[in-house]
């Protein structure tokens, strides 16, 4: 998912993981949020594995998991193809083509690719709206974005699981209001682990969780105390600096 950045004509080139990574906003003005980088740093790869990034928007997370871990293969699948085909780019411009793929794929539509269980790991940042809430956008990425349409949260949960090996694990980054029904979706395909994110003060206002499951370990259902993003002076805390500028790892 991405997040409306200052209105533009052209792909304006800013970076994540310091500058370990160069991206390209959309010409809409699109960037990726701090949301892709904290779902990419939770996800325990190991060289070798091969992970999926469903609903990658223009490919930040699966582009800053090949960054940090190498000899890893990421795979990025979404229905809006602009961002595919700017994904591709954006790989390019980072010499990262021959370690991901970004592909156009309807989660509600006939699939022939990717194959299902051929993933070690699955992560995803699903709209996080429900059809008909809030206003409406003008913008048609913005909407796909942030806005469920089609496809409903239980159908990008079937799509994930579907797409793991058993063993492997599937991660969301959602709104933390919506916790409860994402469990409610996830619970029975394994372990499962809850990392709240809270804004500055542990236990008061988050707006995001982290939500991983190891698909076919024993059904239990674990709540971390979780991180604190910023500081009293609106500055990130440490332990998130070095997530999301040195791309160190968030264990869940």
């Amino acid at each position: 998912m991405v997040k409306l950045g200052s209105m533009n004509t052209r792909n304006d080139v800013y970076q994540l993981l310091g500058s370990r990574l160069n991206m390209l906003s959309a010409k809409s003005g699109y960037r990726a949020s701090i949301d892709p980088v904290l779902l990419a740093a939770s996800v325990p790869v190991r060289t070798g594995q091969r992970v999926l990034d469903v609903g990658c928007g223009t490919g930040a997370a699966a582009l800053c998991l090949v960054t940090r871990m190498p000899g890893l293969h990421a795979m990025g699948i979404d229905y809006q193809l602009p961002l595919i085909i700017l994904a591709n780019k954006i790989a390019s411009l980072n010499g990262l083509v021959s370690r991901t793929q970004f592909i156009f794929c309807d989660l509600l539509g006939p699939i022939t690719y990717p194959q299902p269980h051929s993933f070690d790991h699955v992560m995803a940042n699903p709209p996080h709206l429900k059809f008909g809430s809030g206003n409406v956008s003008p913008d048609p990425l913005k909407v796909a974005a942030n806005v469920e349409g089609r496809a409903k949260l239980k159908d990008w949960v079937l799509f994930c699981f579907k797409s793991v090996v058993n063993g492997g694990t599937v991660t969301f980054v959602h709104r933390y209001d919506r916790k409860d029904e994402l469990i409610s979706l996830v619970k029975n395909y394994g372990l499962v682990t809850i990392l709240p994110l809270w804004p500055k003060i542990q236990g008061i206002g988050a707006k995001r969780v982290l939500v991983q499951v190891i698909k076919g370990a024993s059904a239990d259902i674990h709540e971390k105390a979780g991180i604190v993003l910023h500081t009293e002076k609106n500055v990130y805390t440490q332990e998130v600096h070095e997530i999301l500028r040195e791309a160190k790892v968030l264990k869940i």
